[in-house]
C-alpha cells in the first residue's frame, strides 16, 4: 500500500460552521474509539486563530509534510489569516478573497503532490459574489483551476452525492425543472456516464462498474405515453454507451431505483436532475451525505450541506457529513495511488 500524503482541508467561510466541523472532525478522527479504519491525516488551509476559538488544540505548520507528526495532538494548520474580523453567523465580504485564496492554495498543494486530496468546507455565494468571485460555486472554481492540468480520462466536473451504499451522479444540477427537456441531451448524459464509469475504476477500485440510468419521466415514459425523452434521447444514449463497452441500463423508473434491493444491482446511478439524486441520498443518510467531484485531476470531496450561518458559533453543528467527506477523500486518494 502506498503511504498517502495528508489531505488538504480548506476552511470555507470562516463565519460559517466550517471551523467548528473541522475541529470536531479532528477530535473524532485523531483518536477514534474502537477498531476503525485508519484515516489519512489532514492539514487545514485557513485562519489558525479562528480554529483555536473552536476549543481544540491547533498548531501552525510550515508544510503539509508536518501534518502526520502533529495530527495526533493538534489540528495542523497552514496559517493564512482572514483580513477582517470573523464573527460567527455574520459573513464578511472582505474575507471572501481569502476564502478563494485558501481554495486555490489547497488545489495547488494537491496538484504539486504535497497533498493527496482536497476536502472543502462550505462557502457562501453572496459574500463571494460581492468580492468579485465569478464562479457558480466551489466545483466550477476548482474545475477552472485544474483546466490546464493533464488528465487521462473524460474530464468533468461531475457531481456525485453519496450516502451509505448509494452513489448518485448528476447530469444537471441547479436548473429549473421546466428547462430539463432541453438540457438532458444524449451528449450530456453520455459524457456524465463516461466520467462516472472511469471514476468508479480510478477512484473506487470497481473493476467492472455497473451503472444505472434514471428515467426523466414517470414510469420511464411508459412507451411514449408520458413523455418521449426515454425513447428519443436516453435509450439511444444507453445503447451507444454499451457499444463503447460501458455496463449501463436503459432508463429505469426513478420510483423503483433507490430501495435496498435495487441499489444492490448497480455501483452508481446517473440521475438527471437535482432532486432525483438528492432526495434519496438525504433520505438514506440525512446527516452523513457527501459531495464528491468526479472527472478532475485531483480528488475532491465536501460535506453535503451549506455554511449554516444560522447555527454558526452555537456549538450545535454536526460534523457527520464532514467526517464522511474526509473518509471518502482518503479512500478515493488511496484507490488512485494504488492503481
Amino acid at each position: 500500500m502506498t503511504m498517502l500524503r495528508p489531505l488538504i482541508v480548506t476552511m470555507g467561510d470562516p463565519a460559517g460552521v466550517g471551523p467548528e466541523i473541522i475541529a470536531r472532525a479532528w477530535s473524532a478522527l485523531s483518536s477514534p474509539p474502537g477498531p476503525v479504519a485508519p484515516i489519512t491525516p489532514f492539514v487545514v488551509v485557513g485562519d489558525a486563530q479562528v480554529l483555536k476559538a473552536q476549543g481544540q488544540p491547533v498548531e501552525a505548520v510550515l508544510s503539509p509534510s508536518d501534518a502526520a507528526s502533529v495530527f495526533g495532538r493538534a489540528v495542523p494548520v497552514l496559517h493564512h489569516p482572514a483580513p477582517a474580523p470573523v464573527t460567527p453567523g455574520q459573513p464578511e465580504p472582505a474575507n471572501a478573497v481569502a476564502v478563494a485564496d485558501w481554495i486555490e492554495r489547497g488545489v495547488d498543494l494537491v496538484l504539486s503532490g504535497e497533498g493527496s486530496g482536497l476536502v472543502t468546507a462550505p462557502i457562501a455565494k453572496a459574500p463571494m459574489y460581492a468580492s468579485g468571485f465569478r464562479f457558480p460555486g466551489h466545483t466550477e472554481f476548482i474545475a477552472e483551476l485544474t483546466a490546464d492540468v493533464p488528465f487521462s480520462g473524460t474530464r468533468g466536473p461531475v457531481m456525485m452525492l453519496t450516502a451509505k451504499d448509494l452513489r448518485a451522479c448528476l447530469v444537471t444540477i441547479h436548473v429549473p425543472i421546466d428547462q430539463l427537456p432541453e438540457l438532458v441531451t444524449g451528449e450530456r448524459v453520455a459524457r456524465v456516464a463516461r466520467v462516472v464509469h472511469e471514476s468508479m475504476k480510478r477512484d473506487f477500485g470497481v473493476h467492472d462498474p455497473r451503472l444505472a440510468m434514471a428515467a426523466l419521466n414517470p414510469h420511464a415514459g411508459e412507451g411514449g405515453a408520458i413523455g418521449l425523452q426515454e425513447t428519443t434521447v436516453l435509450r439511444p444514449a444507453a445503447e451507444a454507451l454499451r457499444a463503447e463497452g460501458l455496463n449501463i441500463t436503459d432508463p429505469l423508473p426513478a420510483d423503483t431505483l433507490f430501495h435496498e434491493e435495487a441499489r444492490a444491482r448497480y455501483d452508481a446511478v446517473v440521475c438527471l436532475y437535482h432532486d432525483q439524486a438528492l432526495i434519496p441520498v438525504k433520505t438514506l443518510d440525512f446527516w452523513g451525505g457527501v459531495n464528491a467531484t468526479l472527472g478532475l485531476p485531483l480528488v475532491r470531496t465536501s460535506p453535503d450541506h451549506g455554511t449554516g450561518f444560522d447555527i454558526a458559533g452555537k456549538g450545535v453543528a454536526r460534523a457527520d457529513s464532514f467526517i464522511a467527506a474526509v473518509r471518502l477523500a482518503s479512500e478515493m486518494a488511496s484507490a488512485r495511488a494504488n492503481r
